[in-house]
């Protein structure tokens, strides 16, 4: 493994993750799980977890964001700011 790159890697993950949960947007905080997965995907596929990785991209990053998305849109607000 390049330790230089995990690095990096886990920094952007704890930064996702974070923004994650300040965000106050339901859209930009799906947005930001998505980008989140991907993340995890890199890193499962950095330490050779090669099937484990494929699985994170396409449910975590796709299906799961996808829903998350559809979801977000399909709601209202019940107050107005």
């Amino acid at each position: 493994m390049i330790w230089a790159f995990d690095l990096i890697l886990l920094i952007f993950l704890v930064i996702t993750a974070i923004i994650a949960l300040q965000v106050r947007d339901l859209l930009s905080a799906t947005m930001i799980f998505g980008v989140y997965s991907f993340l995890m995907c890199l890193f499962w596929a950095e330490m050779g977890a090669v099937d484990v990785a494929f699985t994170e991209a396409a449910i975590g990053a796709g299906v799961s964001t996808v829903f998350l998305i559809a979801t977000v849109f399909r709601t209202s607000r019940r107050s107005s700011d």
